[in-house]
Formats: structure tokens, sequence, C-alpha cells
């Protein structure tokens, strides 16, 4: 038998380029020093400072959790994009910290921001995920399925930190950044490299399951890591990523702005921007002094410091790296809103 003849299938299309339109943050409302932190994993304020460039990191109260956050970063985020909630067509959550398995984060953000009924989704992709999420929100609009999107980081690690663990737990801090991606006259987002490394899958993972958890068998899992082996994998394979991506943006060092990369280390932050040779006129995010590194938050809460402390970065270009856990990368070139 032959198949009949079938209807043409309409797919939709969207505008050609997209951009970030405006950004909000949330930071924890406790600032937590070294020296509060100093005594369980038998450390000082001098060691801490010295192998990560943190002086202080924000984390939040018992009562607050990573959905409080992200809806605090995107309620500015909208408010200064001038754009109704209910334009918004998706909602991407980028996070490693939410407390249920279901539901999401996003669908739950969405209907508090009202941007009901936006798609809503959760992404997991650790310190790169703020980063998928803008390569995703530039794919949807271009595809016509939204016209607006709403990308949030938000983390709350100090759920999932141990204080006696000196490979990871000082580092960490809670917060959101949020951005409205929308349509563009001219490019805004540039192609984004994405990639993962998953034979290297403990470098930066969870030290037990939560089945071993529920069974009793190991305390509340917590985040640790191989700092050594972050270190090398950070600022030797994430350089190359780097130059690939202004590659494909059809850019160089000295067309930035800025260099926003996820806030690790301030050590791998600046062997970074040694490796990429980015000239002095080059502003770097440095927000991991003061906030700490909050995963899939780090980049936005940076780039929304930038913006406040330099407001005219507005409308440059920046570079913006994320990686971490899985292991996982991503990275694009955006102007800046």
């Amino acid at each position: 038998m032959t198949a009949g003849p079938t209807a043409t299938l309409r797919q939709a299309t969207g505008p050609q380029y997209t951009r970030i339109l405006a950004m909000g943050a949330a930071r924890g409302e406790l600032v937590v020093t070294n020296d509060d932190i100093v005594e369980p994993i038998n450390s000082s304020d001098e060691w801490i400072r010295q192998r990560t460039g943190i002086v202080t990191r924000t984390r939040a109260g018992d009562d607050t959790n990573a959905l409080d956050l992200a809806r605090a970063a995107s309620l500015e985020a909208i408010e200064r994009s001038g754009i109704a909630p209910e334009r918004i067509g998706a909602v991407i959550v980028a996070s490693i910290s939410n407390m249920m398995q279901t539901p999401s984060i996003a669908a739950r953000l969405a209907d508090e921001v009202g941007a009901t009924p936006a798609a809503a989704y959760d992404s997991n992709a650790a310190c790169a995920g703020y980063c998928y999420g803008i390569a995703q929100a530039d794919a949807l609009i271009r595809a016509g399925v939204a016209e607006y999107v709403l990308v949030v980081g938000a983390e709350k690690l100090s759920e999932v930190i141990d204080p006696t663990d000196r490979s990871i737990s000082f580092l960490l801090g809670d917060g959101a950044g949020a951005a409205i991606v929308g349509p563009s006259e001219t490019p805004g987002i540039s192609a984004s490299v994405l990639g993962s490394d998953g034979s290297r899958w403990h470098a930066v993972s969870m030290n037990a399951t939560l089945q071993e958890f529920r069974r009793g068998e190991v305390p509340w899992p917590t985040l640790r890591q191989d700092g050594p082996s972050v270190f090398r994998w950070a600022v030797w394979e994430m350089a190359k990523v780097a130059r690939r991506t202004l590659d494909e943006a059809g850019i160089e060092p000295g067309d930035l702005a800025a260099f926003i990369p996820h806030q690790a280390n301030m050590r791998i932050i600046d062997e970074f921007a040694k490796q990429l040779g980015l000239p002095e006129s080059v502003v770097v995010g440095r927000d991991i002094e003061t906030t700490g590194n909050t995963s899939a938050a780090s980049i936005p809460l940076a780039a929304h410091r930038l913006l406040e402390e330099h407001p005219e970065l507005s409308g440059g270009l920046a570079l913006q790296i994320g990686f971490g856990a899985g292991l996982v990368y991503g990275a694009q070139v955006v102007v800046l809103p």
C-alpha cells in the first residue's frame, strides 16, 4: 500500500536575533566571614583569602530557599525590562539546590511572577547552568516558541555543604541572578559553545546518593571536589573553550568590554584572564570576593554587579563562561543590557 497525501506541517519561526534586555539579582541575607567558618576546617582567614580570594560570602537564612531568591531576582529583571510578565513564554531555572525533586522551581516561579502559562523547567548543569539557559532562551525565541524568556540561576548551596569539608564548603554562597531575553534587531547573543566530559564526574559531585541516605548508611549528602584537578581543568581546558567561543562570535579579546567567568575561585579567574591575553581595557567580573561561589547564580550575579558598578559597560560585549560538576561547560558572547 502507498501512503495517502499528507498535509504540510506549519513550522514556527521567530526573530533572527535575540539579546538580554535586563537583569536582576538577589543574594543571601547573611554575610558570613572567613573567621565565621574556619574552626571546623582547621583553617584561617589568611589561608582562605590566599587560596580563593574570598573575604566574605552571602548565605540565606533558614526560612529562605532557592525559590525565594529566584523570585526576588526575577521581579527586578522583569521590572527593569518593562515587559509585562504575561508576555514571558518560557521560564528556565538553572539550579542544583531545589530541595524538592518535583515540581520544578521554574513552574512555581512562573506562577509567582505572573508568567503563567509559560513553559517552565529546571536545568541541572551546575555552574554552567546559566549559560545553558541563555543558549536555550536564544533558541526558543528564534524558533518562535516564546516571545520572551526568563532565565534564572538560583542556588542555596548552604543546604548541601559539610562545614568540616576542606575541599569546597568554605567557597560556597547563596544567591540568584535573572535575565530577560527577548528579540533584537541586531545580534545580541553569539553561537553558544556547550559540552561535557562525564568521565570526570567525580571531580565535583555529591559525596553520596539519596538512596544511601534514606537507608541510613550515610549522613545528608553534601558537595565535595578534587580541588587540584578542577583547577587544572578550569584553567587549561576552559581557556580553549573560551577562545573557541570568541572565534564562533567572530571577535578578538580586544573587542570585549567585559569577561564574566563562573566565580569558582579568584586564582582561577586571574589565571583564566592571563591565558586569554585580555587587554587591560576588559573589565573582569570578580564577584566571588564578597558573594562566594554560587554555582549557577554566579555569572548573572557577577554581570549584575559589573553593570551596577560600571554602567558604561551597557551595550558592550561580554564573554561569559560557566564550568563545573558533570563535568560540563557552556559559553557565549552577549551584548550587555
